[in-house]
């Protein structure tokens, strides 16, 4: 034993050891799991659309103008035809198409220097005065400067305003198809006019508009009509009834022979197809091929050489985005408010249209 060594006591307990972190502190922790999800997700949805625009853009034909054309769809024959035949097609009720699906057909046929006639498709109960003589003058228009004959080929309806149209075939012998169960005719103008005189009374509500003169008022459905508020209408009816039996017979020459004999059908009857072709308001009764072959005929065509196509609408950006639903038009003030303004119609029905044909 060292002599200098120091008696040992008991064991005495050892101080904690405190572990010192010499890192650098750091600042607060940032929140980028929920953003940075985010925005993947919105980077995989700009991929996704651009993809499905471009395939659209590439194989789909859209169009981002709202005044595009419109496409082809084969339909018949030669798919590589040299000549083409068109099937334009009024379907619908009639109202201005002065930018309607109607017209796009009619400007892009007449552009079209590979047309050689045209199938007019008619399934219309028919609409307002105007918009259906527009449609009539500028497939009649579209006729006479291409010189190509025109054929028409009616569906399920074709009365009134839609029967209006089907004059652009002009007198062409055998060029006036109905179907077999076709219905045609109804030729005849009408002003739709609701007395609700007696029941907005019983709720105690009254006329009370102020207007320049009484006539400004006329046809109101909140007072009864007087009767020269009745002769005015009557007036408007007749001279246009006038012009419709006028474009009937430049439509169908032999009531131009025989006047009287339009006078005794256009009672605004409408006619099965076998009355209408016992009546002479059609040529042929055939379906839509039958109504091609005569095209074909008329414009002297190799039936193997010619591609027959239907117009179909071209979608737009929003179709594409958002389905063709999106480009339904919704609820329009405008429009209701026009359905209560007295107008003329070329129409087999008894209440205002309630919905524009589609553009």
């Amino acid at each position: 034993m060292d002599p200098n060594s120091q008696p040992q006591g008991p064991h005495e307990p050892l101080a904690p050891v405190e572990i010192v972190d010499e890192r650098p502190p750091r600042g607060p922790r940032r929140r980028t799991g929920v953003l940075g999800g985010l925005l993947i997700v919105l980077l995989l949805l700009g991929l996704g659309v651009s993809a499905m625009l471009n395939i659209a853009f590439l194989f789909g034909g859209v169009s981002l103008d709202s005044k595009r054309k419109v496409r082809e769809k084969f339909f018949s024959h030669a798919s590589s035809g040299s000549d083409k035949i068109v099937i334009i097609s009024v379907d619908g009720v009639i109202l201005d198409e002065d930018d309607g699906f109607v017209k796009r057909q009619i400007d892009q046929a007449e552009e079209d220097d590979d047309v050689k006639a045209v199938v007019l498709r008619v399934n219309s109960p028919g609409g307002t005065v105007t918009g259906s003589d527009y449609l009539y003058h500028h497939l009649n228009e579209m006729r006479e400067e291409r010189k190509f004959p025109v054929v028409v080929s009616m569906g399920s309806l074709a009365a009134s305003g839609g029967y209006y149209v089907s004059m652009a075939a002009g007198d062409t012998p055998d060029c006036i198809f109905a179907e077999p169960t076709t219905w045609t005719g109804s030729i005849g103008v009408i002003i739709p006019h609701y007395d609700l005189s007696t029941l907005l009374g019983k709720w105690g509500v009254q006329d009370d508009s102020i207007a320049s003169h009484p006539l400004k008022n006329m046809g109101s459905f909140a007072k009864q009509m007087t009767e020269e508020e009745r002769q005015i209408y009557q007036e408007l009816v007749d001279e246009t009834f006038d012009r419709f039996k006028e474009i009937v017979k430049s439509g169908r020459p032999q009531f131009k022979k025989d006047p009287e004999a339009l006078n005794k059908l256009a009672t605004g009857q409408v006619y099965t197809a076998e009355q209408a072709l016992e009546l002479g308001l059609v040529d042929k009764i055939g379906f839509l091929e039958e109504a091609v072959e005569r095209a074909i005929e008329l414009a002297n065509l190799d039936r193997d050489d010619v591609r027959v196509v239907k117009y179909k609408r071209e979608p737009t950006l929003v179709d594409v985005l958002m389905g063709a639903k999106a480009s339904q038009r919704g609820f329009d003030l405008a429009e209701v408010l026009d359905l209560t303004v007295p107008r003329a119609y070329y129409l087999w029905s008894r209440v205002p249209p309630l919905v524009r044909s589609g553009s």
